[in-house]
């Protein structure tokens, strides 16, 4: 019987620290699609994670928050339909706040070009 598929945003689903910011910052593969901007790399676990950059030039706190709460959720709608082993970082670039399909759409793109482009990588690179 298949295991039931769980919608949750835990900590296990989050880049917490720095260092996990910076090593997929140093992986230099990154989608910009509208206003967002996905940096990603393979994190060697059976599911992605997710990370967010929400600049004070977005807007107020209360923008801000709302555009983490609107990404976090298409995020967790969208986590197994994602190539699995992925730590991602969305930086988002100021915009008008736009719906919850829009940002599970951005994120869905960009996550397959990221996808792509890794895969790419390793067929470049022999071993």
């Amino acid at each position: 019987m298949d295991q039931q598929r769980r919608y949750t945003f835990g900590p296990s689903r989050r880049l917490t620290h720095a260092r996990e910011f910076q090593s997929v910052y140093s992986a230099r593969c990154r989608k910009a699609l509208g206003p967002l901007v996905v940096h990603g790399r393979p994190n060697g676990l059976d599911h992605p994670r997710l990370g967010l950059s929400v600049g004070r030039k977005v807007g107020t706190a209360v923008v801000r928050n709302r555009l983490k709460r609107l990404i976090r959720e298409a995020f967790r709608f969208m986590q197994h339909d994602f190539p699995s082993g992925y730590d991602l970082i969305v930086v988002v670039r100021p915009h008008e706040v736009l719906n919850l399909a829009a940002y599970q759409h951005l994120l869905h793109k960009a996550v397959r070009q990221i996808h792509q482009e890794w895969t790419r990588r390793d067929t470049s690179t022999p071993s």
